[in-house]
């Protein structure tokens, strides 16, 4: 199976996502950049490919739960590390927060992403629409970042080989430098990820980057053999923050490559303080997190990730109705079928889950649809994989006529007027770049951040005085 010939070394390359997706992952992105400082400089002496450490739920939990600036938290990283590169994901057009926001907007971002320190930049779609993912892109490519196009891994009729592998070649041709396999439900087993990383091969001859979860129980597995296949690269967390819903642990990779012609170059022994600190870390914030008890064998059976299967059993707990889970997990691909069979991660998991809900809680299918469904069949969020169920399309829209242009076109610019609602609390130029992307928690953090640089308490009433929120 073995991709390499014999004495020819291919060193697989490694990124560790302690310091973003793995604390996402396993208690809801609470680590603070007081955590991660102080093993930071060893960790950029470990040898690491990158340090995937941005993006995400990141931005909203510094602010939202922290009181801290997240663009701080990366200039601080970045003045911490000089060897490893900074990765960070970015939900392309939704950027890192949770709709879809202006072209101008986008181009900012990325602008002074870079400009911070990133130095890898990986753009997915909740949907797979090349169309939501073209602007940031373009002007990652301007800013000579890398760009890292990321393909959004599920299984449905649609979802086949020939068509992951067209998808990496139009990424290809639309100037990325590498492409991601995003496996957000561990559902990618050995098998097939030799196939799909083969297929991308012949097909772009680009770097591949494998990323999955443990949940499953196949992440291990299913990295040696992409890397067998020809795959260059895997995400894990250092073991402390992995397994569960998080990434499988680097140090047992490296090991397990060690000494063949997939070395990694990293030493086990620079790896033990890394190691040693994050268990310190994880035991601080033991209490927040879930213990799935090894392996989730319901993902197995119902082919939805880790996080939706837990938001299902919350939402279904509030209602008193956790006795109609199982029904609930047969629904959703009822719901996704009629869907066009989206990929279920943020937001998309969140609209098949919620909508699944309903059709089981009123006990008739789409009796009640939400906004956001509403809002996806009128194509808000981009193209659909497959076509819509028209009868039910019709039922969710009525008529209403869908867009078919790319969502981001129909957006006003909108960065000039958030300068100037941001103007009185704006202490650096990305703080309109925070205001726009959640004015709910800009409105507490900005006034803060800005009371505590001038060393002043800000009363109740100086927080709205003059200022026109925007929302």
């Amino acid at each position: 199976m073995s991709n390499t010939t014999e004495g020819t070394k291919r060193p697989a390359k490694i990124t560790e996502t302690a310091l973003r997706d793995a604390h996402q992952s396993l208690f809801a992105t609470r680590m603070r950049t007081s955590d991660m400082t102080p093993i930071l400089e060893q960790m950029d002496s470990a040898g690491y490919y990158a340090l995937e450490m941005w993006g995400g739920a990141t931005f909203d939990s510094c602010m939202r739960f922290l009181d801290e600036d997240p663009w701080e938290r990366l200039r601080i990283i970045r003045k911490h590390v000089k060897k490893a590169k900074l990765q960070m994901l970015l939900r392309g057009q939704n950027l890192v927060g949770y709709r879809h926001y202006a072209d101008d907007t986008v181009r900012e971002f990325v602008k002074y992403a870079v400009g911070n320190g990133i130095d890898i930049i990986r753009v997915f779609d909740a949907l797979n629409d090349l169309r939501n993912m073209e602007i940031a892109a373009d002007q990652i490519k301007k800013e000579g970042a890398h760009l890292q196009m990321c393909i959004s891994y599920t299984l449905s009729p649609v979802h086949t080989l020939d068509a992951f592998s067209q998808m990496a070649y139009d990424m290809k041709k639309m100037g990325a430098d590498s492409i991601a396999i995003k496996d957000m439900a561990g559902l990618l087993n050995p098998i097939d990820c030799v196939k799909l990383v083969k297929a991308i091969k012949e097909k772009t001859g680009l770097p591949i980057e494998l990323h999955s979860h443990y949940t499953t129980g196949l992440a291990s597995m299913t990295y040696y053999a992409g890397l067998e296949a020809g795959a260059d690269i895997v995400d894990t967390a250092i073991s402390p923050l992995s397994m569960g819903t998080s990434q499988p642990p680097t140090e047992s990779l490296v090991a397990a490559l060690s000494g063949g012609d997939l070395d990694t170059g990293i030493k086990l022994e620079d790896l033990i303080p890394v190691a040693e600190h994050f268990k310190k870390v994880r035991e601080k914030y033991s209490k927040l997190i879930a213990d799935i008890g090894g392996v989730d064998v319901n993902i197995l059976r119902y082919q939805v990730p880790g996080g939706m299967y837990s938001n299902l059993v919350n939402q279904l707990k509030e209602q008193n109705a956790l006795d109609k889970l199982e029904a609930v997990l047969n629904e959703i691909p009822v719901v996704r079928k009629a869907m066009g069979y989206p990929p279920l991660v943020t937001p998309t998991s969140q609209i098949v889950g919620t909508q699944a809900t309903m059709n089981i809680l009123t006990g008739q299918r789409w009796k009640v649809v939400p906004k956001e469904v509403k809002q996806y069949f009128l194509g808000y969020y981009g193209t659909a994989p497959a076509p819509l169920d028209p009868d039910v399309q019709k039922i969710a829209i009525g008529n209403e006529t869908p867009i078919t242009c790319r969502p981001g076109e129909i957006l006003a610019p909108e960065m000039e007027q958030a300068r100037k609602d941001a103007e009185a609390w704006s202490l650096q130029p990305e703080d309109a770049m925070t205001w726009i992307m959640f004015p709910q928690v800009a409105k507490d953090f900005l006034p803060k951040k800005y009371a505590k640089a001038n060393k002043r308490d800000v009363g109740l009433g100086e927080l709205t005085d003059g200022v026109a929120y925007s929302v």
